[in-house]
C-alpha cells in the first residue's frame, strides 16, 4: 500500500509531496508546473516545451549541460521531461541511496536555470530540427489534425511543439517572461516517489526546493470551448493511411467513478486484443495492422479517441465499420463478460504500471495539478475494480455520433462523410 505525505514549503508555498511505496529500491524525483501548451498566447505555441530543453542547459550550481548529464550518470540515474498540453514536469529517477544529490540537481537547473543566449540559438536549431522531424512522420501528422479537428483554434487544437516560424522568433525575454507568469510553485508540486528511507531532512529539503522564487498564481487556462467537430484530411500519394477519430463523451471531468468508467469503456471497445475493435477490424476482417481506443481527460474535458493505421484502399471501409462498432455498443451496450474482462484487464495495466515509480509520479502529478484531486494510487486502481457494468453501459451511451475526423492518405473529406 502507497503512503502519501503531503505539505507545503514555506518559502514559496510550492505543494510537496512524498508517497512511499514498498518493496522498491528507486526514487523518482518529480518537478511539475501548471504551464503547458494550453497556457500559452497564440504567438506563443511552442515556447512551454522550448524552455523544457533550454532548462537541461545549466543552473548556478551545475552550470551546464554536461555538468547535468554527467552528475546524473554518476547517481546511475534516468534523467528526462516533458510538456503536455496541461503540464511541464522534469523528473529524474535513481537508487533511493542518492535521494539528496537528485535533488540537489534536479532543483537547481529546474528552479534556477541560465538560459543562456548562445545556448538558446544552438537548440532553437535543435527543436526546430524536432518539428520537422515530426511532419515526416505520417502518424504524427494525424494527431495533430485530430486535434485541430476537435478543438479548432482554441490552445488544445496546437501543436505541443509549435510551428517552426514560432521557435525562429522567440527571444529570451519572451521566454523569462513566460517562465515567470507560469511557473508559480503554488500552482505546481515536488514529489518524491518510491524508497524514502534516505531523503534529506525537512530542512534540507526547503532548502533545496527554495530555489523556486515565490510567484504569483497564474491566470487560469482558456476553458475548453464546446463542441464543433471538422473533418480534415491531409492529401498523401502514399498506400498506407492514418485514421483518427475522436468523440467527447458526455462524462464529468470532476467525477473520478465515471472517469474510470470511461477508461473500462475505452478498454473494451479498443484498448486491448480482445476489444471489439482489434477483433472485428483487424482479425475478422483484415482491415488494418493498427487498431485502437483510448480516453484521456484534459483538465477540464474527456474525450474517446479511435485510430488505425492501414492500408488506404481499407481506410474508408475501417472507418464505417469502426464508427458502427460505437454505434452499437451506444445503442446495445456491452456485454457482461466483456466488461469484467475490461475491467481486470484496465486494473491489472495500472498494477504493473505503478510498479514503476516513474509512472506513480506522473500519475500523482496530473492528479493533483491537473485535477486538483488527492493523491491515491491505490484508490486509483480501486476506482476501476469498482466499476459496474451498468456504469460502462451508461458511458457507452453518452458516447454521442457527432465526431471529429482526421486522416492522412489519399483521401478527400467526402470519404467520411
Amino acid at each position: 500500500m502507497a503512503t502519501v505525505a503531503s505539505s507545503v514549503l514555506a518559502a514559496n508555498e510550492m505543494p510537496l509531496h512524498r508517497i512511499s511505496l514498498p518493496g522498491t529500491r528507486a526514487l523518482t524525483v518529480l518537478l511539475a508546473f501548471d504551464a503547458g501548451a494550453r497556457t500559452e498566447a497564440p504567438q506563443e505555441n511552442g515556447m512551454a516545451h522550448f524552455l523544457e530543453h533550454l532548462v537541461f542547459k545549466g543552473g548556478e550550481k551545475y552550470p551546464t549541460h554536461r555538468d547535468i548529464n554527467e552528475t546524473a550518470e554518476q547517481l546511475g540515474g534516468v534523467l528526462n521531461a516533458y510538456t503536455s498540453h496541461d503540464l511541464v514536469a522534469f523528473h529524474i529517477t535513481v537508487r533511493a541511496e542518492a535521494a539528496e544529490r537528485a535533488i540537489d540537481l534536479l532543483s537547481d537547473f529546474v528552479a534556477r536555470p541560465r538560459i543562456d543566449p548562445e545556448e538558446l540559438d544552438r537548440e532553437r536549431g535543435v527543436v526546430i530540427q524536432e518539428i520537422n522531424r515530426a511532419y515526416d512522420q505520417p502518424s504524427t501528422v494525424a494527431e495533430y489534425l485530430i486535434d485541430k479537428a476537435a478543438f479548432g483554434e482554441h490552445p488544445l487544437g496546437r501543436t505541443v511543439l509549435g510551428p517552426e516560424e514560432h521557435l525562429r522568433s522567440f527571444q529570451r525575454e519572451e521566454i523569462l517572461a513566460f517562465r515567470s507568469r507560469r511557473w508559480s510553485p503554488a500552482r505546481g508540486g515536488a514529489f518524491l516517489v518510491g524508497n524514502l528511507e534516505h531523503l534529506p531532512d525537512d530542512a534540507e529539503l526547503e532548502q533545496m526546493l527554495g530555489r523556486f522564487p515565490a510567484l504569483p498564481e497564474p491566470e487560469p487556462y482558456d476553458p475548453a470551448p464546446g463542441f464543433a467537430p471538422q473533418t480534415l484530411v491531409e492529401q498523401r500519394d502514399t498506400n498506407q493511411s492514418h485514421l483518427r477519430m475522436i468523440y467527447r463523451p458526455h462524462v464529468q471531468i470532476g467525477d473520478i467513478h465515471r472517469r474510470a468508467a470511461l477508461s473500462i469503456y475505452a478498454t473494451l471497445l479498443g484498448g486491448s486484443m480482445s476489444s471489439r475493435l482489434f477483433e472485428e477490424i483487424r482479425e475478422r476482417r483484415g482491415l488494418c495492422y493498427s487498431v485502437y481506443a483510448f480516453d484521456h481527460a484534459f483538465a477540464d474535458v474527456p474525450i474517446l479517441q479511435l485510430g488505425s493505421g492501414l492500408e488506404s484502399s481499407k481506410c474508408v471501409e475501417a472507418y464505417e465499420r469502426m464508427r458502427e462498432i460505437v454505434t452499437e455498443l451506444r445503442e446495445q451496450g456491452p456485454t457482461e463478460s466483456e466488461v469484467a474482462r475490461a475491467r481486470a484487464y484496465a486494473a491489472g495495466r495500472l498494477v504493473l504500471a505503478f510498479e514503476n515509480t516513474g509512472a506513480v509520479a506522473r500519475y500523482a502529478a496530473g492528479t493533483s495539478i491537473v485535477f486538483g484531486e488527492s493523491i491515491d494510487p491505490d484508490a486509483a486502481i480501486a476506482a476501476l475494480d469498482e466499476v459496474s457494468f451498468e456504469d460502462v453501459r451508461e458511458v457507452a451511451e453518452a458516447v454521442a455520433d457527432e465526431l471529429a475526423i482526421a486522416c492522412v492518405g489519399p483521401h478527400e473529406v467526402g470519404d467520411f462523410a
